[in-house]
């Protein structure tokens, strides 16, 4: 079982943790973390006092008197995101619009969205159809990174470098908004449209280069691909994304979504009041959030 990295809330506090199997969690704060920012900026070395810890470990909170917050409850900035970064998503896209010949995006298309807009494994995502915000609430499955250490210029040989660990999240969008904006920031940042958790792996432990990544509404898949399938890559993307802008600890950068949204089905399907979504990437665990 990989290390799984929480941030937690219990007995009125917040702090970070670090799962023990199913039914405890090793307190970070008795080794000085004072919130999950900081066991990012602490490193390599930060983890192994970690490790150290899990196999002896000292405080522990009982998982049933817990709940688990997304991981990092609220980036310090933007969280940064890839969009059309896998083929069939992008041909998919295409025909809603009526365009039969698809082409490879030359370069990433970069957006973000809000740190506000973080919320937590369980947390529901509000029903903006309901409110007339949006006609077309959808689902993106996605592989997340949370950078570890700073960089500008990076090579795409030492990206990997760079990265602290791996989490899931969903790239809730407005589709409506997204294209009615030109820009998708609109769409893309609507309250509480990205969920993200339910944990952290790190990247030493785990390779993100070829894991399957799956979503289902109320149990019906609609979303089943792999991350080698990415057009461009997580080097590639830390390559582009930080030439001339500087990547920071504890920077979020979603990788895309595969082929399977809900705009896209014949019927298209939106996201309502009552609707359970369901992400899992290998290797990291699921995501699970309801929508209301």
């Amino acid at each position: 079982m990989p290390t799984r990295l929480v941030t937690f809330e219990s007995a009125g506090r917040t702090a970070p943790g670090a799962l023990l199997g199913e039914d405890a969690i090793l307190d970070l704060s008795g080794l000085g973390f004072a919130d999950m920012q900081a066991v990012v900026e602490a490193g390599a070395d930060g983890l192994a006092r970690i490790r150290a810890a899990l196999a002896a470990p000292g405080a522990t909170v009982a998982r049933a008197q817990a709940r688990l917050l997304a991981p990092l409850p609220r980036p310090r900035r933007n969280v940064f995101c890839v969009g059309r970064n896998y083929m069939d998503h992008v041909a998919e896209g295409d025909r809603t619009r009526g365009i039969q010949d698809s082409e490879l995006p030359k370069f990433p298309q970069f957006f973000t969205k809000a740190p506000e807009c973080v919320i937590a494994d369980g947390d529901a995502i509000p029903d903006h159809g309901a409110t007339g915000v949006t006609k077309w609430l959808d689902y993106e499955a996605e592989l997340a990174l949370v950078i570890g250490t700073a960089g500008s210029g990076i090579a795409p040989g030492e990206a990997l470098r760079h990265v602290f660990g791996w989490t899931i999240a969903n790239d809730v969008t407005g589709r409506d908004l997204q294209r009615r904006y030109g820009q998708w920031f609109k769409g893309k940042s609507l309250d509480r449209s990205c969920p993200l958790g339910p944990w952290i792996v790190p990247a030493d432990e785990l390779d993100a280069t070829d894991l399957a990544i799956r979503l289902w509404v109320n149990g019906e898949q609609r979303q089943s691909s792999r991350t080698s399938k990415m057009i461009f890559d997580v080097p590639a993307i830390l390559h582009h994304l930080s030439q001339g802008f500087t990547l920071l600890p504890g920077d979020v950068v979603m990788t895309g979504t595969p082929e399977g949204v809900g705009y896209a089905m014949q019927p298209p399907q939106v996201l309502k009041a009552g609707d359970v979504v369901e992400i899992e990437v290998e290797g990291i665990g699921r995501l699970r959030n309801p929508v209301g």
